[in-house]
């Protein structure tokens, strides 16, 4: 007679359990983590150009084309940093009650107020998506400067090569001009591929940052949808 009864008792605390709310990240939490890595990966490129390894890239070709990757780069974290912060601001209106309609989580708690599990899995789906929206975008911007760095790769190689003419090589006179274009590529090449490589590091950080970001506003959403409906 005592098994039923303490197996009844487990279900109820396990039932408890799951309907219980997750605990909520400290205020700002990501926020606080965006920071961080922007200043520490900022130091480590500032340290890299006090030591004199980047002064080759503000050199001929290698300046226009490190300064476009460099602008994609910009504009990649700064997309970041405001989706990040739209999504902390509505993080934060959700658990203070004062969502706007309009907002993403505020939608979907209108759309699961009152349906069914179904509707509310629909809305649920819908939510998911809107929130993917910042984080793949940026992962696309990251992507690109990866291949923005091949491409500098590339156009080194051409302009290394272009300077080599086999005809002209017996020629002392004509080695050293060769030499010349041909080092020149190579830093186009190689300078070119590690700026858009690290920048492509950093700017992944932070996408890790907002997708994490995204998906606690996701699951706050969802439990509170739940609570409502079971209420």
């Amino acid at each position: 007679m005592l098994a039923p009864a303490r197996s009844g008792e487990k279900r109820t605390t396990a039932e408890t359990a799951s309907a219980a709310p997750a605990a909520r990240p400290p205020r700002y939490f990501h926020v606080l983590q965006f920071a961080l890595v922007n200043v520490v990966s900022a130091a480590l490129c500032i340290a890299a150009w006090l030591e004199g390894w980047l002064e080759g890239a503000l050199v001929g070709y290698s300046l226009w084309l490190c300064l476009v990757i460099v602008a994609v780069f910009l504009y990649g974290l700064a997309y970041c940093g405001v989706s990040l912060w739209g999504v902390v601001h509505e993080f934060d209106d959700l658990y203070a009650g004062s969502l706007r309609p309009a907002s993403r989580a505020g939608h979907y708690l209108a759309l699961a107020g009152g349906a069914d599990s179904e509707r509310r899995a629909i809305a649920a789906g819908l939510l998911r998506l809107q929130l993917a929206q910042a984080p793949s975008s940026v992962r696309h911007i990251a992507g690109i400067l990866v291949l923005m760095g091949l491409i500098g790769t590339v156009i080194g190689f051409i302009v290394a090569l272009s300077g080599v003419d086999p005809q002209k090589v017996p020629a002392v006179d004509n080695v050293a001009p060769m030499v010349a274009r041909l080092i020149n590529g190579m830093s186009i090449a190689l300078y070119t591929t590690l700026i858009g490589s690290v920048l492509h590091l950093w700017l992944m950080l932070a996408q890790r940052i907002l997708a994490a970001s995204a998906l606690a506003l996701y699951q706050a959403s969802v439990e509170h949808g739940e609570r409502d409906a079971r209420a």
